[in-house]
C-alpha cells in the first residue's frame, strides 16, 4: 500500500504521523490519511477538496499534476509526501 508522508514543518500545526494507507490515486491515499483529522484535512485542503495554494504534493519524486481533484495515481509501492511550498521574493 501506498505511504503517506507528511512533511515535519506541518507537525508544527497538526498532527499527522506517516500512515500507510489504500488507493489508487492521490484523492483516494490523501483521504485515507486524513480521515478523523478534521484540522489536518482543513489546512492541507481547501471547502473545495482541493489542494490549497501553499502545498503541495510529490508522488514518487514528481509533483502532482491535478491539484484539484487529486486524480494523478498511485501504485501499491508509492511514496507520497506533502508539504508546504515556499515562497519569497
Amino acid at each position: 500500500m501506498p505511504r503517506v508522508v507528511f512533511a515535519p514543518a506541518l507537525q508544527r500545526h497538526v498532527s499527522l504521523p506517516p500512515s500507510v494507507v489504500d488507493g489508487a490515486t492521490v484523492r483516494d491515499v490523501l483521504e485515507a490519511a486524513l480521515d478523523g483529522n478534521a484540522r489536518a484535512r482543513r489546512y492541507i485542503l481547501d471547502d473545495q477538496s482541493a489542494l490549497r495554494k501553499h502545498m503541495l504534493i510529490f508522488v514518487d519524486g514528481a509533483r502532482v499534476a491535478d491539484r484539484r481533484t487529486l486524480s494523478d495515481p498511485v501504485h501499491p509501492t508509492s511514496e507520497i509526501y506533502v508539504l508546504q511550498s515556499l515562497s519569497g521574493g
